[in-house]
């Protein structure tokens, strides 16, 4: 506890890491309060139903939770940032196929600002289709024509549809604010917000239903605590897990001056850390974000095929719905960690640095030596990920509540503990390069014995 408080201390007395913190709690605070303010002309006092809707633990439940309750208060920001994402998996998907953005890709910061702007724009058309569906699609949900104040005519829907871009538009402004002025991954963050406003529901809800009658008490809460905590350690060496690929370089000598004092220059790493989960948690917000796909296109269609196939991928618990979500994990896990580790660029780099893999020539082969153990590793790592991803379906089965079972891991706890993480090493980043400048200005005021 001694050593937590200072920390703080320390964090506090870096004056641009304590702008970064408060600027991100603001933002963040700003981004809580939109989720609260209901769109002109919908009676919010009638929108209890649509809540019940949206809190079953359905693909819905989901959908609210990455909105932060928005999509289930009909507020601004209702879209939530689901529109950017999609857009970012469009847009990353397109780069393999289009030579432009290709080229975009390999041109550094200023290609990587119009592709950012390519993905806001295709964001806002993502936007124009999904506000009307979502305006429409609440009445299904179980929100009466009476909650409409001004009806459902063009006076209403051309401005809920303009509030519903703009929110999500502002919110993706937020997020990047945050990225660019703030401490960790905006966009991660609007998200992991939303998340950890649900835990305390959650796990009130649990304690009721165990400290019924017969159904465990506080023992069995006590061991669902730890088994949480035992869950989340696992979670945290599984994102923390490189494979140390060994490197030697070449050896130089430098001149001591008068003293004619040669030593040894070796790099300073004598290794290459290859992440287990180089992807981070991006593979499980695409595969959360496409997982709504199967469930939307067969609910247009009224044949019992359709409707089974509706029924199958609701249901989040369900067998097919956690099949096809664990082999979209592995497969976007192989597709981010391709275009995300450029094996091939980190070999230039060793080589002109004047390293190399031992038995390995630099040059190509070092690049392919280092994509093989990309892929070598990044199987075992996408199926950890997977095998988390689909845990809480195995907890459903023993009688955990849904919402309390979503934490266990899932969408839920793998972003947590990612961006978690994240955050933390871009915290600890601004201590330690505190702690240099103060090791440079006593290095300074040596003595220097003759």
């Amino acid at each position: 506890m001694k050593k937590f408080i200072e920390n703080l201390t320390n964090i506090w007395k870096i004056e641009e890491l304590k702008n970064r913190i408060i600027l991100t709690l603001g933002i963040l605070l700003v981004y809580r309060f939109g989720a609260h303010i209901v769109l002109p002309g919908i009676d919010s006092a009638q929108l209890h139903e649509l809540a019940n809707r949206t809190s079953g633990g359905g693909l819905l439940d989901i959908l609210n939770a990455f909105t932060g309750g928005a999509f289930s208060n009909a507020s601004v920001f209702a879209l939530g940032i689901m529109p950017y994402i999609s857009a970012s998996i469009v847009v990353q998907l397109m780069g393999i196929a289009i030579p432009y953005l290709q080229k975009l890709q390999k041109e550094g910061e200023s290609g990587r600002r119009k592709i950012n702007q390519i993905t806001r724009w295709l964001t806002i058309a993502i936007c124009i289709v999904q506000a009307p569906v979502y305006l429409y699609g609440i009445n299904r949900l179980g929100v009466p024509d009476s909650a409409f104040l001004l009806g459902k005519g063009l006076n209403f829907i051309i401005p809920a549809v303009t509030i519903l871009v703009t929110g999500t538009i502002f919110a993706m402004w937020l997020g990047e604010k945050i990225t660019d002025k703030g401490i960790g991954n905006g966009i991660s963050l609007l998200i992991m917000v939303g998340i950890i406003a649900r835990l305390p529901q959650a796990f009130a809800s649990e304690v009721a239903s165990r400290l019924t009658a017969s159904n465990g008490g506080l023992m069995l809460i006590l061991i669902e605590v730890i088994l949480w905590f035992v869950i989340i350690l696992l979670c945290i060496f599984l994102i923390k897990a490189v494979r140390q690929i060994p490197v030697q370089y070449a050896r130089r000598t430098a001149d001591g001056g008068s003293a004619a004092v040669e030593k040894n220059i070796f790099g300073a790493r004598q290794y290459i850390p290859l992440k287990l989960n180089a992807a981070g948690v991006m593979p499980i917000i695409f595969a959360q974000a496409l997982m709504f796909i199967p469930a939307t296109v067969a609910g247009l269609s009224q044949s019992e095929f359709a409707k089974s196939v509706q029924a199958a991928f609701s249901d989040i618990f369900g067998f097919w719905y956690n099949l096809l979500f664990a082999a979209m994990i592995i497969l976007f896990t192989y597709f981010y960690t391709a275009i995300t580790v450029p094996t091939n660029k980190m070999a230039d780099d060793l080589k002109r640095s004047g390293g190399f893999i031992p038995g390995i020539r630099p040059g190509k082969e070092t690049g392919d030596y280092l994509d093989k153990i990309m892929s070598l590793i990044t199987l075992p790592g996408s199926i950890c990920i997977a095998l988390v991803a689909i845990f809480p379906s195995l907890l459903k089965i023993i009688g955990m509540q849904d919402k309390w079972a979503l934490f266990y891991g899932g969408t839920s706890l793998l972003i947590l503990v990612g961006v978690a993480i994240d955050t933390m090493q871009q915290v600890n980043s601004y201590l330690l390069n505190r702690h240099y400048d103060g090791l440079m200005k006593t290095g300074k005021n040596r003595k220097v014995v003759s």
